[in-house]
């Protein structure tokens, strides 16, 4: 089982998109290593209007961070704006897009998962108290402070978090608590191992 942990910003690994076309800045990656994962978060920096890298057999949420929005344009035909604060999309890696700005640069959350191995699920939630995340051998969490701060309990063992860090939380052994208290607002993507996940869910 992998050691929760908290990720400051500052260490997210800043690389170029796979068809070269823009920067992303990796947080963290789950699976055996970097290039054969079964989950992915990152952030991308769109500075330009351009076509999206595509991932067949991957699925993919997109939140808006910063900037004043873009809008997404699917080979099919279909149309996607994203405005501020954090309006968000979730489709196929295997679709075609082009992303294009609506007024300067944005930055965007970028949720990626193998749907055959595990089921994500993206909430975006203000944080006005204290919030309480249980993860297991089956189930564990990832944490993005869009803004604001945040401390966990002093039983998880974890670091404050500040704007724009991100933690990576697990069960070891057992079912594990975590709680978290601050004020902002964070992205919690709740990840589910396959054989773990009900029929029909």
């Amino acid at each position: 089982m992998p050691t929760s942990r908290v990720i400051p910003a500052n260490e997210y690994r800043r690389e170029r998109w796979r068809n070269q076309l823009g920067w992303t800045r990796q947080i963290a990656t789950g699976g055996r290593d970097d290039q054969d994962w079964d989950w992915r978060l990152s952030i991308a920096e769109i500075e330009r209007d351009a076509p999206f890298s595509p991932f067949p057999g991957i699925e993919r949420e997109l939140v808006l961070l910063r900037g004043q929005g873009l809008r997404l344009c699917f080979e099919d035909g279909e149309q996607v704006t994203l405005h501020p604060p954090h309006d968000r999309l979730r489709f196929s890696g295997a679709r075609r897009v082009r992303g294009e700005l609506l007024d300067g640069p944005t930055h965007d959350f970028n949720l990626m998962w193998r749907p055959e191995a595990l089921q994500a699920e993206l909430l975006l939630r203000p944080l006005v108290g204290p919030m309480l995340f249980f993860a297991d051998a089956h189930t564990h969490w990832a944490i993005h402070l869009i803004g604001g701060q945040a401390r966990f309990d002093a039983a998880s063992g974890l670091p404050p978090l500040w704007s724009g860090d991100s933690a990576l939380l697990y069960g070891a052994p057992g079912r594990t608590r975590y709680a978290l208290e601050g004020g902002g607002e964070l992205i919690a993507v709740k990840f589910t191992a396959r054989d773990a996940v009900e029929p029909g869910q």
